[in-house]
């Protein structure tokens, strides 16, 4: 205390706390849909847990993808220039010089790849199964008209804020239900008896890696921060491994483009591969359509998700416009005595409004099929991490402030941090990168919408015990 004033010390738990006392409790199942920092650092200090993750849902990267945004039509004239038209990846703003990634595998690599080659069970929902599931003009137009509940409310103008922001007019062919999607097909997986089933996807065993570096291998240069300037490799890697070669340090790293040319750097990449590197891998390949071949919503999953944001069962608290003369401030935690669990679950998020679909799906998810335990939020580039606060309000307004949240690195596990150059936003990642419009949309959309929230007890810098 100085005179007057009182200040809360900071109490905020760590990704890696919420882990350790989670998994600690096992077993789990992992749901990811931001960068792998936060799992890549626990498996590698932790290897004695592994044993209580039971498996592994990852939104990210792109296998067999082709990027259907960017193209010319038809009938465009001669002058259309393709823009990622057919690349795997979907960097938008660094397309050129690397057509490969997708933006969650990008932001940390050789985090992703210590995840993939863990040796626990993984489904993959990538860009291959997400590019079939665009936020169409017909889902939009229904959800508009479906917003019976609070969440609803929230999510749909979460969304429109994106559509009406989002560049070169492009929304209804070019946003997709990325990480929701991923959520909702494990769902419907861990409904099933046989995990291998699910409603939404049809799926698919691939062997792959996670492209670290780009080759020539062995002759490592300052971008990476693995071998350079050091007699023995970090982690003892191999001099001459797959991750000896040249670490993309930007966007516009020179070593990427090659004149005109398809930029040929490649990390970040979920390579379909054979050999000692590879890992066997269910992969989402596309979206199912809907059964009901009438329905102008022409996908399963749009029609289940509107379904379970606006079930009246674990409905929000409050909503936007009169929860001020309600609010008190006291934790809400729901009473589970009696009831059957399901498995418990540990959602790894970053900031993005897909994130926070998928957070609300989740939260409408029955507990006795999932138990949502634990929530990891990092700043990735589409935001700051006092976003995190924006989690803890949401939390708050589902009446769940039991839900553990941590907070996750902003450093990717090869940062090099003398060469991370402009920051996006708060984000330090080296291989972060300005999104949609130019790395704020989601900053904003996210700020703007939760001045709406109640505010929850918990906080970045305090939390009521």
């Amino acid at each position: 205390m100085v005179g007057n004033r009182r200040y809360s010390p900071l109490r905020q738990p760590t990704a890696q706390q919420v882990l350790i006392k989670t998994i600690s409790e096992g077993p789990v199942i992992v749901f990811m849909t931001g960068v792998h920092t936060n799992m890549a650092i626990f498996l590698m200090t932790n290897p004695d847990l592994k044993k209580n993750i039971n498996h592994i849902y990852i939104m990210g990267g792109g296998v067999r993808s082709k990027n259907p945004t960017g193209c010319c039509p038809k009938n465009a004239s001669s002058t259309c220039q393709p823009q990622q038209c057919g690349d795997h990846g979907n960097m938008f703003t660094a397309f050129r010089s690397n057509p490969y990634a997708e933006f969650n595998l990008f932001g940390d690599p050789f985090a992703a790849y210590q995840v993939f080659h863990s040796g626990i069970p993984i489904t993959l929902v990538p860009l291959d199964a997400t590019n079939t599931i665009p936020i169409t003009r017909e889902f939009f137009e229904a959800f508009e008209k479906n917003q019976r509940t609070y969440e609803a409310q929230y999510v749909f103008k979460s969304l429109k804020i994106d559509r009406d922001t989002w560049f070169d007019d492009q929304f209804y062919t070019s946003y997709f239900m990325w990480d929701s999607f991923m959520v909702g097909v494990a769902a419907s997986a861990m409904r099933n008896i046989r995990d291998e089933e699910n409603e939404f996807a049809e799926m698919e065993y691939m062997n792959i890696t996670v492209i670290t570096s780009n080759e020539p291998y062995g002759i490592p240069d300052s971008s990476n921060a693995f071998f350079s300037d050091r007699k023995i490799p970090k982690f003892n890697l191999k001099k001459n491994g797959v991750h000896s070669g040249h670490v993309q340090i930007g966007i516009q790293d020179p070593f990427c483009f090659r004149g005109n040319a398809t930029g040929i750097c490649k990390d970040g990449y979920t390579d379909e591969v054979t050999g000692p590197d590879s890992v066997r891998v269910r992969v989402a390949t596309r979206a199912k359509p809907n059964v009901y071949e009438s329905s102008t919503l022409d996908r399963e999953y749009y029609a289940n998700f509107l379904d379970v944001l606006n079930r009246p069962q674990h409905k929000g608290r409050f909503n936007f416009t009169t929860e001020f003369p309600y609010y008190k401030e006291v934790l809400y935690k729901p009473d589970f005595k009696g009831k059957k669990l399901g498995k418990i679950v540990v959602f790894d998020m970053d900031m993005s409004a897909g994130d926070f679909m998928a957070l609300f799906y989740l939260l409408k998810v029955p507990v006795e099929e999932m138990n949502l335990k634990a929530i990891l939020v990092t700043g990735s580039g589409w935001a700051n991490v006092a976003t995190i606060d924006v989690v803890y309000d949401l939390l708050h307004m589902m009446g769940r402030d039991d839900i553990a949240v941590g907070l996750g690195d902003s450093f990717g596990v090869n940062q090099s941090y003398s060469k991370v150059g402009p920051i996006v936003g708060d984000c330090k990642y080296s291989k972060a990168i300005p999104h949609g419009s130019g790395g704020r949309l989601d900053s904003d959309t996210l700020y703007g919408l939760a001045r709406d929230l109640p505010r929850s007890p918990r906080g970045y810098t305090f939390i009521l015990l």
